[in-house]
């Protein structure tokens, strides 16, 4: 396919998205993968680049993508006004101009101008408005593509970490926690993993949520009456899900190398872990969308933003994996439009699968 066409979202406008964006992109380099449109401001660019001596953008103003330059950085104007830009600083501005910012590039994915999304990081708490009521960019857009249900799932080289619950507070999450939901994780990791990362039969390992797995049943009960029969389910409906294991022991042992992928049951239990290996390098993918998103796996950096301290190597990552995704949809739905290399239900029966250690510490 020609090279695709990436919106890149500005974020919280005095956090260090903008500062990132523009150490990507100033290595020109990257142009030879895709053409970038930034959903941002001039003003905005220019503010974060007079602090930025040794990074050289240039980049090219649009108000609408008839004048898109596919050799150049775009930058697409969202807004004209001034606006009050004060790096470090939590308000209402910064998060009201990342939402404008989101929704331009979310406007433009819907009409077909751009092929893939990477958001720069926002502040849950200055977002919220009566229109935007969300904790985070996951259940956006999952409401504004209008699907039933996505994943958070974040991945390096040798560990993708999906999440059963998110920004939850930890006094509810086992509320949420339902054979339903684990059920519906599993299904959207396990067709992630073969349509996006191009894994045939994926081997994904459940995380319990209590203690040593519930100790079979007495440390909460939740293993039994819940995730294992969402665990059962899911093998016939062809899920090879395995577990529920214990986090502490299956993180510390190195058993996550053993799978293609981990669905966690909350926030921290797998995202403590995950950034603790991935070390600075991990990517947020939201599978199970029509659409590809990626971002950085960090926030909004307040404390180092204007500074010109920020490390922009995940979101230039979550770039290259952008553009990487798009192509292992493309080649995925090329393989199965032949009829000629689909492998039937039939086969895969008779297909012996991998031995999994079930032995592992739960």
């Amino acid at each position: 396919m020609n090279k695709p066409v990436i919106g890149i979202t500005c974020g919280d406008l005095n956090g260090i998205g903008t500062e990132i964006i523009i150490k990507t992109f100033a290595d020109h380099r990257v142009l030879d993968l895709c053409t970038p449109v930034i959903f941002a401001s001039n003003k905005l660019i220019n503010f974060y680049r007079k602090g930025l001596p040794d990074a050289n953008l240039a980049y090219q103003s649009i108000k609408d993508f008839t004048k898109l330059n596919p050799k150049q950085v775009n930058v697409f104007n969202c807004w004209e006004e001034e606006v009050a830009i004060t790096p470090g600083v939590l308000n209402e501005t910064g998060g009201r101009y990342a939402v404008k910012s989101l929704e331009a590039a979310i406007q433009a994915i819907k009409e077909g101008h751009v092929h893939g999304l990477v958001t720069a990081p926002i502040h849950k708490n200055n977002v919220q408005s009566a229109e935007f009521n969300y904790t985070g960019h996951t259940p956006y857009l999952k409401d504004v593509a209008a699907v039933p249900d996505v994943l958070m799932l974040l991945y390096t080289a040798n560990l993708k970490v999906g999440l059963v619950t998110e920004h939850l507070p930890i006094s509810q999450v086992a509320h949420h926690i339902t054979k339903e939901t684990i059920l519906s994780k599993l299904q959207i990791l396990n067709k992630s993993l073969k349509k996006d990362f191009g894994i045939d039969k994926p081997k994904i390992a459940v995380l319990g949520l209590n203690p040593h797995a519930g100790d079979e049943g007495l440390i909460g009960t939740e293993e039994e009456q819940i995730i294992k029969p969402a665990i059962k389910e899911a093998k016939n409906k062809g899920v090879l899900a395995f577990g529920p294991y214990s986090a502490d022991a299956f993180f510390a042992r190195g058993s996550y190398l053993q799978f293609d992928a981990v669905l966690a049951m909350y926030h921290d239990q797998g995202l403590v872990p995950f950034k603790t290996i991935a070390v600075g390098e991990g990517v947020n993918f939201t599978a199970g969308l029509p659409f590809v998103r990626t971002s950085p796996d960090h926030g909004t950096a307040f404390d180092i933003a204007g500074k010109n301290k920020a490390d922009a190597s995940s979101f230039m990552t979550a770039l290259f994996e952008c553009v990487d995704l798009i192509q292992r949809r493309a080649e995925y739905e090329e393989r199965n439009k032949n009829p000629l290399r689909k492998i039937t239900a039939e086969v895969l029966k008779h297909v012996e699968d991998e031995k999994i250690d079930e032995t592992i510490d739960r």
